[in-house]
């Protein structure tokens, strides 16, 4: 079997079965008695077990495989659910991350055994199976010398006598198989498949313990028990048995008449309730597949690549570039059939692009789920009491925004934990409750989408931030009087400005907030930071819904055409050149009472401007960043379009003011602004 053109999808599960992992582990700590969580996290682990084995990852499955031994002891009631515990599950758990991205990155898991967990983890299951050995285990060997008929858990009826009378009158054999499996056999189940098959190959088997069913859901220990009726003879199946691996011991036991004789056999009373459980257990089992299946039926998904949907959404892009092409075609060559036909291919383009779009999107859930098990990490590591709060978790956004929204979010939230959250004792000095909180909240604004980080802690001392900027000499003392609050907050984003004077491990007010920035504003987005002293922070994050069509105002600066984005603009006014002002050496004037600077895009862009403009009234595009405004001088408007973005490329990646191009409909470049570093 080739097993590199599986490791793509083996990634992929694994992810998605560790995220399972570290929600369940989460709940379990918070609820130890919840049975469910403890069988969901079971069931992960057997199953990137099974995975891992198949694939060949040797040290992943023997990691779970150890990880599976403690978690029956917890289902099973013989071990209790304990901090100490539940941080080597963690420990696992962050284990296994490392094995694929090794896989990611090398196709292979990497040499680290982890032998400290796994000593951990051999230790408490070792100690479990210990205290079982007088139960369990000695009730086994007591069985294999019983003569009783009753050996290895069997229970014989009326009907399995009657059959086994019918077989000694054919001259079959009935013998009774005890098997064992070695400890350190990774796949129970599918062991004892090969096992059956073989069985099935030279015999009938009528009865097993446990159930057959159990066996396959490997809902049992490491041995079972078999009845068969067969032609060959004992030394047959110890032979064949003890040549399938992993099997440890095999005991054949054949069924004379004299055990039939004494076998103590269930009532028909017995028989009739066993019947009974049994069509009850079908029904619920019948039950619990219906509903399964109209889950699946609910939840119809299909896994498609990436790479696929960004070629879908390239052709789609193309459709839309020739639609407005053919839109800018001269109205002398244009009919009524033409403009019907073209208004169409509009509407279809449109569709088609939302359509992609919608394939395209994904809850933010999927970077929030990583979020609880980091506030965790960080309430234990500084002594501090914080709960995490959640909301918007099923809102969507790009897949391709959804891969780069991560990183800030950490550094925000653990800014939060770090200086934000206050220590228990400090809290309740202050009159607060001793738990901090944080909460994480998505929502959509229009076109973009919202995502605020909030802290019931300490806040931000502005005092203490006038004083690092002065002390920094990044302003007079002449000027930053003059600054305000939000002005001062500014100053947190710039790089390694910290009002903190120790730098921990997690964190400093400050520290990484110019990356947030950065990251934000590459992803066409922008970051504020709003504070009140002793009451709290927040940071406010928004995004664009997509990064690839957008729908923009195209206008001209100079000769050449620019293209503003639409969810950027908040209206479009005339300025007379003699209502703008100077503050500060910046240009300003009065909107609705409403101080707004002034931008004169020639100066941004170093564009030539016409002269003599003095009296002529000029062309301001208001653009928002936040809940700021800024009116942007053009020299005229063209019109609404919807654009394709396209990559300036490496070489061009650094240039300012400028976030992409697009291709216009006679074929033309125009220059998308970058509002953010404008404003």
């Amino acid at each position: 079997m080739k097993i590199n053109q599986y490791i793509d999808l083996f990634v992929e599960e694994s992810r998605e079965h560790l995220q399972e992992l570290n929600t369940s582990l989460l709940t379990l700590e918070k609820d130890p008695d919840n049975n469910s969580v403890l069988n969901e996290i079971f069931r992960v682990a057997h199953t990137i077990k099974g995975m891992a084995g198949t694939m060949g990852f040797n040290l992943m499955a023997t990691l779970t495989h150890h990880m599976e031994d403690v978690l029956e002891g917890l289902r099973k009631g013989q071990l209790k659910v304990t901090t100490e515990l539940v941080d080597v599950l963690f420990q696992c758990l962050d284990a296994l991350e490392v094995y694929v991205e090794n896989v990611v990155q090398t196709s292979r898991e990497g040499d680290k055994e982890y032998k400290g967990i796994i000593e951990f983890l051999v230790k408490i299951s070792t100690t479990n199976k210990s205290a079982q050995s007088s139960g369990k285990f000695k009730k086994i060997a007591t069985q294999k010398k019983n003569e009783a008929g009753v050996d290895y858990g069997l229970k014989y009826n009326i009907y399995d006598k009657n059959i086994i009378e019918t077989a000694f009158q054919e001259s079959l054999n009935v013998y009774e198989i005890y098997i064992e499996l070695d400890k350190r056999c990774l796949l129970k189940a599918a062991r004892a498949f090969i096992i059956f098959q073989v069985l099935e190959k030279h015999s009938e088997i009528m009865k097993s313990f446990p159930t057959v069913e159990d066996i396959e859901d490997e809902k049992f220990d490491f041995y079972f028990t078999v009845m068969i009726i067969t032609k060959e003879s004992e030394e047959f199946f110890i032979k064949e048995l003890n040549a399938v691996s992993e099997v440890r011991d095999v005991q054949v036991k054949p069924i004379t008449q004299k055990i039939i004789n004494n076998m103590a056999l269930s009532t028909d009373d017995d028989c009739e309730q066993k019947k009974k459980n049994d069509l009850k257990q079908r029904d619920d089992k019948e039950q619990k597949a219906s509903a399964s299946d109209k889950k699946r039926l609910s939840s119809k998904t299909v896994r498609v690549d990436i790479d696929r949907l960004d070629v879908l959404m390239n052709l789609v892009s193309e459709l839309i570039i020739i639609k407005t092409r053919l839109d800018d075609i001269s109205t002398e060559n244009r009919n009524k059939d033409y403009d019907q036909t073209v208004e169409s291919l509009e509407r279809v383009t449109t569709s088609m692009h939302d359509a992609v779009m919608k394939v395209r999107m994904v809850p933010v859930e999927s970077v929030f789920n990583r979020f609880p098990r980091m506030v965790r990490d960080i309430s234990k590591e500084l002594d501090k009491k914080i709960v995490l709060n959640m909301s918007g978790e099923d809102t969507e956004l790009d897949r391709s925004v959804i891969d780069e929204i991560g990183d800030p979010l950490i550094h925000i939230i653990r800014n939060s934990g770090d200086h934000g959250i206050e220590t228990p004792e400090e809290r309740i000095l202050k009159g607060k409750d001793s738990v901090g909180n944080i909460w994480l909240r998505a929502f959509h604004d229009g076109n973009n989408v919202v995502i605020e980080v909030e802290d019931d802690g300490k806040g931000i001392n502005i005092e203490e931030v006038r004083k690092k900027i002065l002390a920094n000499g990044l302003e007079s003392e002449e000027s930053i009087n003059g600054l305000s609050d939000e002005e001062i907050i500014q100053y947190l984003f710039q790089p390694s400005f910290s009002t903190s004077d120790e730098v921990t491990d997690i964190s400093g007010r400050g520290v990484g907030l110019d990356v947030v920035k950065t990251k934000i504003e590459t992803l066409g987005g922008n970051v504020e930071l709003v504070s009140n002293y002793e009451k709290g922070s927040k940071t406010i994050v928004r995004i664009p819904l997509t990064l690839a069509i957008i729908q923009a105002l195209l206008v001209m600066v100079g000769d050449e055409k620019y293209a503003i984005p639409l969810g950027s603009i908040n209206e479009i006014y005339n300025i007379n050149p003699k209502d703008i002002q100077f503050v500060r050496n910046q240009e300003v004037t009065l909107l609705r009472d409403m101080v707004i600077p002034i931008i004169r895009l020639h100066n941004v862009l170093d564009i030539e401007a016409e002269e003599n403009l003095d009296n002529k009234p000029l062309t301001c595009v208001v653009v928002k960043k936040g809940d700021k405004f800024s009116g942007l001088i053009v020299d005229s408007l063209i019109g609404q379009q919807e654009i394709v973005i396209k990559s300036l490329g490496k070489l061009l990646s650094s240039i300012r003011f400028i976030a992409g191009a697009t291709i216009l409909g006679d074929g033309n470049v125009a220059l998308i602004l970058d509002i953010n570093s404008i404003v």
